[in-house]
């Protein structure tokens, strides 16, 4: 059976950019979209060959908004990579959206083309917290949306919200919980708003605007997590609400470590025992690539001790977690380190165990950069605490040591 590996592609344009908004995306940018399409057309072609052997069984494009970029330019790169790489029949492949710029013709031609997931950015049902946003879009655009990917038999639609917002109280989110729940979607991504600095809402904040405090926002979280479990949405990442067999296999890949190779402009890879990532910049790539410039910004091979690292920080931020047998395994260390300190948080009520897996409580996952932290410092002390023993042996018979002089 061939391996699996997820393609991941970066479409930056937008009609206009939020306030939140840390991604590589531009506006106003439209005159290189045409450019920016061969460009990728080209780099996927070179890159193609290198994945012999492997089944594309995830595609996503993320922006930026990908549906601004127009479904003929959306439709030729799926037509490039059905006939260049080896696509799984049952690929899950989404296309993020933005309300504003799909309507029912062109969510027919995605789905035609092999689309069959849909994650549109909602972010609120008040009109007057997306205009604090920037967001291009209304609600009652968002409800049409769905209603025209329901039409265009999409049975797959994620819906992206945001709570914490500038001037948000817990019962204006719940009403945006409340009124996105009965458009029934499969999967929810419900994300607590972070400033992020250098953004225009880091600026308003920086003047003065207030947000919802850390406890308020805590509170938000909680509420929401009891409330999407009633309606028979699991949380299966921090964040993230799915009904059963909707869960977005491409992010799980992220999550779960497992291989997959982006393209465009500050796209990240993880493939061939390498991370690597782009250069943010849409000129940059696009002259690299046309012109066989350089477009790599970094680039690391990683150690399995740092793999293991990676292990605990990815997999706690899922429901899945973490198990004693596969960390032991996988990157030969001691796990016993780490239960001991897992029993003190489960008596916190931070985690819990069940099926011999480890995993945070949505009480831990609130403080989950903390635990996860000082797990990580536990996992270097007990490696340390290895590797100190057997270089001592290794050296105890050596009248000189380790290093000999040249005379």
């Amino acid at each position: 059976m061939a391996d699996k590996l997820g393609i991941y592609i970066h479409i930056p344009f937008c009609r206009s950019k939020c306030d939140y908004c840390d991604f590589y995306s531009l506006a106003g940018q439209e005159g290189r979209m045409d450019d920016y399409q061969k460009a990728l057309i080209t780099h996927m072609k070179e890159t193609a060959p290198q994945t012999r052997g492997m089944q594309i069984d995830t595609v996503y494009f993320g922006g930026g908004t990908p549906s601004f970029y127009g479904e003929k330019r959306l439709r030729e790169l799926l037509r490039l990579i059905s006939k260049r790489f080896d696509l799984a029949k049952d690929a899950e492949i989404t296309v993020e959206c933005n309300p504003d710029s799909v309507d029912l013709k062109i969510l027919q031609a995605l789905r035609r083309a092999g689309v069959n997931r849909l994650s549109l950015g909602v972010q609120s049902a008040c009109d007057q917290e997306l205009q604090c946003l920037h967001r291009p879009h209304t609600f009652e655009q968002a409800v049409e949306a769905v209603k025209a990917a329901r039409a265009a038999k999409f049975q797959n639609i994620s819906l992206d919200l945001i709570y914490g917002l500038p001037g948000q109280t817990m019962e204006g989110w719940q009403n945006t919980v409340e009124q996105v729940l009965a458009l029934k979607p499969e999967h929810l991504s419900c994300y607590g708003l972070k400033v992020e600095p250098g953004t225009s809402l880091d600026y308003r904040v920086s003047r003065g605007e207030q947000l919802p405090d850390d406890d308020d926002q805590a509170d938000m979280y909680l509420w929401t997590v009891d409330r999407l479990a009633q309606e028979g949405y699991r949380q299966y990442e921090i964040s993230n609400f799915a009904r059963s067999g909707f869960q977005s296999r491409h992010n799980l890949k992220y999550w779960m470590g497992r291989p997959y190779i982006g393209f465009g402009p500050g796209a990240h890879s993880d493939f061939g025992g390498r991370r690597y990532s782009f250069v943010r910049d849409l000129d940059r790539y696009i002259d690299g690539v046309l012109k066989g410039g350089e477009i790599i910004d970094s680039e690391e091979l990683i150690p399995q001790r740092e793999r293991g690292g990676e292990y605990l920080m990815l997999r706690l931020r899922t429901a899945q977690g973490i198990e004693e047998w596969e960390y032991r395994s996988a990157y030969f260390m001691d796990f016993a380190p780490l239960e001991t300190r897992l029993r003190q948080f489960q008596a916190q009520g931070w985690a819990e165990q069940a099926g011999g897996r480890w995993r945070l409580t949505p009480k831990g996952f609130l403080v989950s950069n903390q635990l996860i932290g000082d797990l990580l410092e536990r996992q270097e002390e007990s490696s340390l605490d290895q590797l100190l023993p057997r270089a001592r042996a290794r050296f105890s018979g050596s009248q000189d040591g380790p290093f000999v002089d040249s005379v």
